[in-house]
């Protein structure tokens, strides 16, 4: 399973936002203000074009918030640790899903749900929970590898 293009270019802009939010507040000049879709695409080698589709609906999540003009950009909504990836994902309609077929819809296999269905649905939600889990002030900590965790396994050969 793959997040699409418009799934990771929205993470890696946002988090792109927070870095520069971050550092500013860092450096003691409290938070830095407005960032152009331009300054994002350049640090990001991204489609300036792309991001202006991506940022409409980022900022109707609530997300972001925008000023118009000379000096204007775009800077976080709230702080980088109140912000998931999952919301990230989630606000430019990313879908996550493992299964070849639509939740509610005829099945995957001639109108019949098959054997693996509720295997890669599981995948889903598990990967649905991973993001959610992560915030940007994660991503930009560094403290994002080493929280995956394996499940617990179960001796198979002794249940009845």
């Amino acid at each position: 399973m793959r997040l699409s293009t418009r799934g990771r270019y929205a993470v890696m802009a946002m988090v792109e936002l927070a870095a520069r939010d971050d550092s500013a507040v860092a450096e003691g000049r409290g938070s830095r203000g407005q960032v152009s879709l331009a300054e994002i695409a350049s640090a990001q080698h991204l489609s300036l074009a792309y991001l202006e589709q991506l940022f409409g609906p980022l900022r109707r999540a609530g997300l972001v918030v925008s000023t118009r003009g000379p000096g204007g950009g775009y800077r976080l909504a709230r702080g980088a640790g109140a912000i998931s990836i999952a919301d990230i994902v989630e606000a430019v309609d990313e879908p996550i899903h493992a299964t070849r077929c639509d939740d509610g819809g005829p099945g995957c296999l001639a109108g019949q749900r098959c054997l693996t269905h509720d295997l890669w649905a599981e995948l889903g939600d598990q990967i649905r929970l991973f993001l959610a889990a992560v915030t940007l002030a994660d991503v930009i900590g560094g403290k994002v590898l080493g929280r995956a965790i394996a499940p617990v396994m179960t001796d198979h050969a002794s249940l009845p």
